[in-house]
């Protein structure tokens, strides 16, 4: 067992990637990416990562990269979180000792990610029966053909059910980790990464795969990129439609129309998710009352953040902080496997 992996045995956000022989890069580098980086501005409040090889012997990436891992599939057991970047091909046999590893981590509450065609790794584990999911549009119907219990998605960007994700094609990966981001630190340092990494800061999972829409101009994606920070950084306050195109210098109904291409929604249902969102960070995160939230987050009442809340996700605001706080404290009570010295 490597060092670094006995190191993280107590870390709480403990990310193992698969590696394998035709490794897919752009997925693989994803993972790293979002939770490999070191990010000395988090301090050490943030993921330990290690990389899990599935093939003995020496395994090469797509363009002919020569891999390197921290051990192999035994690295499973110290896993919070394992990414399945890609697989060889649809069709390519999943290997029974991996199999067996996803099975055992994923009993102990272990989350499970894939990306793009990794879906195909997941389902052969059983670990997507009955649930939905989704992959790159090119798969998704050798995957609904292949697995006919599993409830697949066409055209969604990413797709979480009971601590299983699955994202469509290689950049849709980006979105669930950040996704995953959100879900661990919150917010702020999901913002974080993605101002790192110049990417929006937010994609919601259920916005469409590909889009017949002309690229917007130019003068126009530099204007949206603008009101997107602008509309993070003041989210509490009220906006209009009339407001938002004089702030990107567009009329409103060509800021509709380009605001729906680039988000998939209308800037009033963006901003009610983002301000959810945001509820939800505070609620996890913080001390807060629902009173301050509700003004910190621009719904001004309470009762409208109740009621919103209650609409979107079934729950109170406080029936929400409650789950949220029983659930982090059953992760870090799963205990990890124990390494011999």
């Amino acid at each position: 067992m490597p060092e670094n992996a006995r190191i993280m045995t107590n870390c709480p956000h403990h990310v193992v990637a698969l590696a394998y022989d035709g490794l897919c890069t752009f997925e693989f580098g994803v993972a790293v990416e979002i939770f490999g980086l070191p990010r000395p501005e988090f301090g050490d409040d943030w993921y330990q990562f290690s990389v899990a090889a599935v093939d003995a012997g020496e395994m090469r990436a797509t363009g002919g990269i020569r891999l390197m891992t921290d051990g192999g599939l035994d690295l499973l057991s110290l896993a919070n979180t394992i990414i399945v970047p890609g697989w060889r091909s649809p069709d390519a046999p999943v290997p029974e000792p991996l199999v067996q590893a996803l099975r055992q981590a994923h009993a102990r509450g272990c989350r499970m990610v894939s990306i793009c065609s990794g879906v195909f790794v997941l389902a052969a584990a059983g670990l997507l029966a009955g649930l939905k999911a989704t992959t790159h549009w090119r798969y998704t119907g050798i995957l609904q053909q292949r697995f006919p219990d599993i409830h697949v998605i066409n055209d969604v960007l990413y797709i979480d059910q009971q601590r299983v994700m699955t994202s469509a094609g290689s950049a849709a990966g980006i979105d669930l980790c950040l996704h995953v981001v959100r879900e661990d630190f919150g917010l702020e340092k999901a913002n974080s990464v993605a101002r790192r990494l110049v990417i929006q800061p937010h994609r919601d999972g259920s916005q469409a795969q590909q889009t017949q829409r002309p690229v917007a101009k130019a003068r126009e994606s530099r204007s949206l990129g603008q009101l997107f920070d602008y509309l993070h950084q003041h989210l509490a306050r009220p906006h209009s439609v009339d407001s938002l195109a004089q702030r990107a210098g567009m009329s409103p109904r060509t800021l509709l129309r380009r605001f729906e291409e680039a988000t998939g929604t209308t800037p009033a249902r963006w901003i009610l998710r983002e301000r959810l969102r945001c509820a939800q960070d505070y609620l996890t995160t913080s001390r807060h009352s629902v009173d301050a939230i509700a003004e910190l987050t621009g719904f001004s009442h309470a009762s409208g953040l109740r009621h919103h809340f209650r609409q979107h996700f079934g729950v109170s605001p406080v029936q929400y902080r409650k789950a949220q706080r029983e659930d982090k404290s059953k992760a870090a009570s799963v205990p990890a496997a124990r390494t011999e010295d």
